[in-house]
């Protein structure tokens, strides 16, 4: 990309990945009109959008640790029981096709605020689902209500904060939505124990629902936000784009096949440790989700790395995490297979956080809605975690740890094939 200088042009390639292009004179307005780092509007968008990463993904996957218990008290098949989690996801996918061409028109924190709250009102009514059937209704409207967070949240991102903070602000964002995955089960598992699973889903509900609360009067309104036409027409061209620049789908690929392997092999764990030989209750299994402290870690840390190094050369470290991690639980004892966990987590949000800036980057770079590139790439996310999520419960109950072992194997060597597809396709350049 080319980044003017007084009168002079130097070029940056996009290699750089969070330099857009600006003048000098227009450096001071920027610095005005956007959140810099260390002001406190920068401090209130990004403990706004941490919180409402972790609410968002609380309530997504607070149903993951007790999927046993569900099994057992509706009489259910592991695959059967993964439902609970598939539903939402698939959903979710679908609705992000939908909330990314419609935050374009209503606008970023109208469309954050009531995913928020209509998502935790969901949750707390799962609580008291009467049924398997109800429960599952329940939670494929969760996944709809909770699109428009992961729609939005890293072009609003780009959009309000100062260009030299983008990488810490994806990474910490990333590191939220973690904590939230972390805190979904941490938080419904012990409750579970003590009371039951509805109390469970009660405790992330209310959870969810403070967080809510917190953004709403936290986060600050959108100031560079520009409405776009909402007409088919420029939705279809604008999918068509997002379609077309190879890396883009290269991303949209990796995110997929990526998050499949985290939901596979945390699905299948539950159900492992608590047969013999470590037959765990609920909540001792839920300990084994404190490794997702590493990935909100490992998210803000390669963000930082990456605004150094480049994602091309970051992203490749966090793929080594993963399969190593993922090999590592190969092993009958369990610290060794809370290790691999741990490392699995770390490479997986190295992966994601970088990838998932990188999508709305590329985009604004090569003239794609920002909002239906980060949708479209949100979207394949989301359909992994759904098809290879319920895949892992049908490899365990197939060919126990082996069969899950191998098919997040094969996801995390297409994501491996996806870096190089990436690797060897050309930076766009800004023209001048």
């Amino acid at each position: 990309m080319q980044i003017r200088r007084g009168r002079h042009w130097t070029h940056v390639s996009e290699r750089s990945h969070h330099r857009p292009v600006t003048t000098t004179a227009h450096s001071s307005d920027l610095g005005e009109t956007t959140h810099l780092p260390g002001s406190a509007g920068y401090r209130r968008v990004m403990v706004a959008m941490f919180l409402a990463g972790m609410a968002t993904f609380v309530v997504l996957y607070d149903v993951q640790a007790l999927l046993p218990d569900l099994a057992r008290a509706y009489a259910v098949t592991p695959a059967r029981a993964t439902l609970a989690l598939s539903l939402t996801t698939a959903a979710l996918a679908v609705a992000l096709l939908v909330a990314g061409p419609v935050s374009e028109v209503v606008g970023r924190t109208r469309l954050i605020h009531l995913s928020l709250w209509s998502a935790s009102v969901v949750a707390l009514a799962c609580a008291v689902a009467p049924s398997w059937e109800w429960l599952l209704a329940l939670r494929t409207l969760q996944g709809i209500t909770l699109a428009g967070l992961p729609a939005v949240a890293t072009a609003y991102l780009r959009e309000e904060l100062h260009h030299s903070a983008h990488g810490r602000a994806f990474g910490l964002y990333i590191g939220g939505t973690a904590l939230g995955g972390m805190a979904g089960r941490i938080v419904t598992a012990p409750v579970a124990d003590v009371a039951g699973w509805r109390w469970g889903l009660a405790a992330a509900g209310t959870f969810a629902l403070v967080c809510a609360a917190l953004v709403a009067w936290l986060l600050p309104a959108s100031r560079h936000f520009s409405p776009r036409s909402a007409g088919f027409g420029s939705v279809l061209t604008g999918a068509r784009d997002a379609m077309r620049d190879r890396a883009l789908v290269a991303l949209y690929v990796l995110g997929g096949c990526g998050i499949g392997t985290m939901v596979a092999v945390f699905n299948g764990l539950g159900f492992r440790l608590s047969e013999a030989p470590y037959s765990l209750s609920v909540g001792a299994v839920s300990l084994v989700y404190l490794v997702y402290a590493l990935g909100s870690l490992s998210s803000a840390t390669s963000g930082r790395v990456a605004d150094r190094i480049g994602r091309r050369a970051t992203i490749p470290v966090g793929c080594a995490f993963a399969l190593g991690g993922v090999w590592l639980t190969l092993s009958g004892s369990l610290p060794f297979v809370v290790l691999g966990m741990a490392a699995l987590t770390i490479g997986f949000f190295c992966i994601h956080g970088l990838a998932s800036g990188w999508v709305t980057s590329r985009a604004h770079l090569a003239g794609v809605s920002t909002g239906q590139a980060a949708s479209f790439y949100l979207f394949a996310y989301y359909v992994g975690a759904s098809v290879f999520g319920n895949l892992g419960a049908v490899a365990w109950s197939h060919a126990g740890w082996d069969g899950v072992v191998a098919l997040a194997s094969v996801l995390l060597l297409t994501v491996c094939a996806m870096v190089v597809v990436l690797r060897r396709t050309p930076a766009l350049v800004q023209p001048t």
